[in-house]
């Protein structure tokens, strides 16, 4: 007997299980886009497909909806791959081994893959239903969600005729989220001077911060330690002269950066100590109170050989940490607590040829992000940096009417007796790809409650995806 048997909606947990047996990391497409594309073939409906293995699959309306408004029912295929140190399972061949944990499914030292399969599996239930009312479904599975929307990116939206879509990738049931932000990278470069001499170095380790999620943690006081070592570095800079040897922090643009390290080349180790050492615990001091801890790790070679960046480059990456723009840029005029634009200094690198200076832009508006893109790069002219900006994809911006949006509101309030949480997030969905690809979109993102996704401890909890599966079947049979 399957491990999910005896739950229910019984045909969506058959069909997780199901894709739980494949393995679906993202990169890992084949299997699971076969999957869904005989799903299609032993139904007898139309599909599509593409080289990036996404997958529509056409179901016509039921009586009495064969003329309503098609829907568009979209989840992606791919999962995070995470596992504990002492776990066995290989991802690029094995399936996933889910247990039941009371109200939860869970997975025996992985992650589930929650995110996003059972939005897949309520779609597949849908399609192969002859009993639930519906308007003609576009059933439209993306794959490489996780690594950057490139199935959605990659989707011929010419092959859909719906302008309205319940997106199934949310991970909280009370909440319907109505806009996300768009983004892109800016990388900004600079040659090194690679200066050789002999001085005292100093290496500068800033650790111990929370860090977190660039989009949605922004706004949370936490501090990113690029722009930390910056202001350090400014202070230094006052009462010691130094030339920069090296200077990194960070490996994502999209997460805030909580650990940065600088390695300065100074004439005199003492002189640094009796004037830039009080500097350093005064900022450690004051910061302890936001960032509890935090530390500054000093390591000093005496009379040793380095090359450094050169003098003017130093003043200019010591300006630059100190004075660029970093955090939160605007708030949403539209929805409360949002966070309509943003920007996160990720990566920060030096080696013997160049400085890199990463960052991570994030906005809910097209025009806002474009802005930003322009001031940033205007910033780093007057520094003499080339600066590239790539990775861009599309907010999903708010709208002020929005029939399918009030639909399932009221529905919501009907099932469960409150009121839902309308939300916009200040991270990517792919939403985003779709609204900007298709005229008069109309969208909802819901889901069941998920927790710790992208971890070994994800788990789905069961009534809520009974409750948030019932609510759609409502929402489509109101559709007509």
């Amino acid at each position: 007997m399957a491990v999910l048997d005896n739950l229910r909606p019984q045909r969506v947990f058959y069909y997780f299980e199901k894709l739980s047996s494949i393995h679906r990391g993202s990169g890992d497409m084949d299997a699971v886009s076969q999957y869904c594309i005989d799903f299609a073939k032993e139904h007898n409906l139309r599909f599509h497909t593409d080289e990036m293995k996404n997958v529509v699959i056409f179901k016509d309306g039921s009586k009495g909806y064969e003329n309503s408004a098609p829907v568009i029912l979209q989840g992606h295929l791919d999962i995070v791959c995470q596992k504990t140190a002492d776990c066995n399972i290989d991802f690029e061949k094995d399936g996933l081994e889910i247990y039941i944990d009371g109200d939860y499914i869970t997975a025996n030292g992985t992650t589930l893959g929650a995110d996003n399969g059972i939005a897949v599996a309520m779609i597949l239930s849908i399609l192969e239903s002859d009993s639930i009312a519906h308007p003609p479904i576009e059933a439209v599975f993306t794959t490489d969600e996780e690594t950057g929307m490139y199935g959605a990116k990659a989707l011929d939206m010419s092959v859909l005729s719906g302008k309205r879509m319940i997106n199934l990738d949310s991970e909280e049931e009370n909440v319907i989220t109505v806009s996300c932000a768009g983004g892109s990278d800016l990388c900004a470069k600079h040659k090194t001077d690679n200066n050789e001499k002999s001085s005292d170095i100093i290496r500068i380790t800033l650790k111990g911060l929370q860090g977190g999620h660039s989009g949605i943690e922004i706004n949370s006081g936490k501090l990113n330690a690029n722009k930390l070592m910056g202001r350090t570095l400014a202070a230094i800079s006052e009462v010691v002269d130094f030339e920069i040897i090296s200077i990194n922090g960070g490996d994502k643009p999209n997460a805030i950066t909580n650990l940065c390290v600088a390695e300065i080349s100074v004439e005199s180790y003492d002189d640094f100590k009796d004037n830039a050492q009080s500097l350093i615990d005064e900022i450690k001091s004051e910061t302890a109170e936001i960032e509890k801890d935090v530390d500054f790790e000093i390591e000093v070679s005496k009379d040793a050989v380095c090359k450094t960046i050169g003098k003017k480059l130093t003043d200019k990456v010591v300006s630059i940490l100190n004075t660029a723009p970093n955090g939160v840029i605007c708030m949403s005029e539209n929805i409360e607590n949002l966070v309509e634009t943003s920007l996160n200094l990720g990566i920060l690198k030096s080696d013997n040829n160049e400085i890199m200076i990463h960052f991570s832009l994030r906005s809910n508006k097209v025009s806002s992000l474009e802005q930003l893109e322009k001031e940033m790069i205007d910033f780093f002219k007057k520094y003499d940096f080339e600066t590239e900006a790539f990775g861009h994809y599309p907010p999903w911006e708010y709208r002020e009417k929005s029939e399918l949006r009030d639909m399932y509101s009221e529905l919501f309030e009907e099932i469960f007796d409150k009121k839902p949480k309308i939300e916009a997030i200040h991270a990517g969905l792919e939403c985003g790809v779709f609204a900007s690809g298709i005229k008069e979109f109309d969208c909802i993102a819901i889901g069941p409650d998920i927790f710790d996704v992208h971890t070994v401890n994800e788990k789905l909890s069961i009534k809520s995806t009974e409750s948030v599966y019932n609510a759609v079947i409502k929402l489509l049979s109101k559709m007509q």
